[in-house]
């Protein structure tokens, strides 16, 4: 019986941590762009077309800011010193434009989907 508990054992072990390793790997997709003084970095993001992603979206500011991309279908209000993620696409070729809507005059930013 001792073989057959330890190959189990391995098993089990195997399948449980399976899942793990593949979350990983998808967060290793994940694309990331800070807010800091109320501009984003970086402010030009080039993807993937036609695929479905997901953007880490970091606020170092003390307010909250909004991510928008009306092109994309997006908005997600990010609040001070924190972050949110963001999925979206997939989306065609092309150029789609985001902002800070709280501070529409310095937090611009442009995906480029190619």
């Amino acid at each position: 019986m001792r073989p057959f508990a330890a190959a189990f054992a391995v098993t089990a072990t195997i399948l449980l941590t399976a899942p793990t390793v593949v979350a990983t790997a998808v967060a290793a997709d994940d694309l990331t762009v800070t807010i800091k003084d109320h501009k984003f970095t970086p402010s030009e993001i080039r993807i993937p077309a036609n695929k479905r992603l997901s953007i880490v979206v970091i606020n170092e500011d003390p307010t909250p800011e909004e991510f928008e991309s009306l092109p994309m279908k997006i908005e997600k209000v990010i609040p001070g010193n924190s972050k949110a993620l963001v999925r979206f696409g997939p989306i065609a070729p092309g150029r789609y434009e985001f902002i800070g809507e709280f501070n529409q005059a310095t937090a611009k930013g442009v995906m480029i989907a190619e």
